[in-house]
């Protein structure tokens, strides 16, 4: 118990030192920001999830105490409590077939939470995020819009100077009003993106050290619940409402779709497989999600795809057997 305190806190200030470089104002310190639930799910992943609440609330605290009651708030329910419950929910295990998949001696017979299931609570949770920040600018949607206007309006006389001449007003009041549209779905997927991500380095830096106690799984392999696609779509028809709840609906559809964009690179690496240029077909396609972004909704429509026409299955026997990766 004394080690898993200690590897709370320790991991709990560094993310609180993560989390805080923002205020820097520096460049570099947002990716920083994005990389500070890492240190949770490690500590989680490696140790316990008891490590991982102690570095949560550890590191809340400290951000409290050094900047105030909204860093507190904004760690503990935007970072700290998502990341210890990710890292709680990967090493959940129950009785399984003996002998069902590749895993090490002594693991045979458990069956471990699904990479699947994972990649789902982290879009959830991402939009969970962003929907509890909406009513700090308002409790309806006219409000809200008005209070991230003038949110944006004000950043953007920050960081650019406030326009002088009529015509860059107007080009200001342009890039506001898409803002107001563009920011609360893309604040979703990048939390999304931001949970996958720490969540597949934290696991793969656990089990580089030797701590990792469930086996690595065949994420090319990994399936959503069937319930998830109408969730999906139940979420993108609110989203046309003229109300709070499109602008809700509109988050949580966001973030779904990254989930099923996950899903389509999944599918990828699957059907892939035994083709001779697979590197650089794959390593292409990565490269240019990176940089010009859009790609991502081809990534999107394939998982959806592959829910509905079972694509990996289809390739499968289309090749005859292949080694899982």
């Amino acid at each position: 118990m004394v080690q898993i305190g200690l590897v709370g806190i320790a991991a709990g200030a560094a993310a609180a030192l993560l989390f805080a470089s923002v205020t820097s104002g520096v460049w570099l310190s947002i990716p920083l920001f994005y990389l500070a639930p890492l240190p949770i799910m490690i500590a989680g992943l490696g140790w316990s999830h008891w490590s991982a609440l102690v570095a949560a609330v550890a590191a809340s605290a400290a951000l409290g105490v050094a900047f105030g009651g909204v860093f507190f708030l904004a760690f503990l329910a935007g970072a700290g409590l998502p990341a210890w419950w990710l890292g709680y929910l990967a090493l959940l295990a129950r009785p399984g077939d003996v002998g069902a998949g590749a895993a090490p001696a002594g693991l045979a017979t458990l069956e471990w939470y699904p990479p699947g299931r994972l990649v789902v609570w982290a879009a959830v949770l991402a939009a969970l995020v962003v929907i509890v920040a909406i009513p700090n600018f308002g409790l309806d949607a006219e409000s809200f819009r008005a209070g991230l206007s003038g949110s944006l309006s004000r950043m953007l006389r920050s960081e650019l100077g406030t326009p002088t001449d009529g015509p860059n007003l107007g080009n200001a009041e342009r890039l506001v009003a898409f803002l107001v549209i563009a920011v609360p779905p893309a604040a979703a997927v990048v939390a999304t993106l931001t949970n996958v991500f720490n969540l597949w380095l934290a696991a793969r830096v656990v089990k580089f050290s030797g701590r990792l106690t469930r086996p690595w799984p065949a994420l090319a392999e990994m399936t959503f619940p069937k319930p998830f696609a109408a969730t999906l779509a139940a979420a993108i028809a609110l989203s046309f409402l003229d109300s709070l709840i499109g602008i809700v609906a509109g988050v949580l559809s966001a973030a779904l779709l990254m989930a099923y964009a996950v899903l389509g690179l999944a599918v990828l690496h699957a059907i892939t497989r035994g083709i001779g240029s697979r590197p650089f077909l794959l390593g292409g396609i990565y490269a240019s999600v990176m940089i010009f972004g859009w790609p991502v909704l081809a990534l999107c429509v394939l998982g959806i795809a592959e829910t509905a026409f079972d694509l990996r299955a289809r390739a499968a026997r289309r090749r005859g057997p292949a080694a899982r990766l």
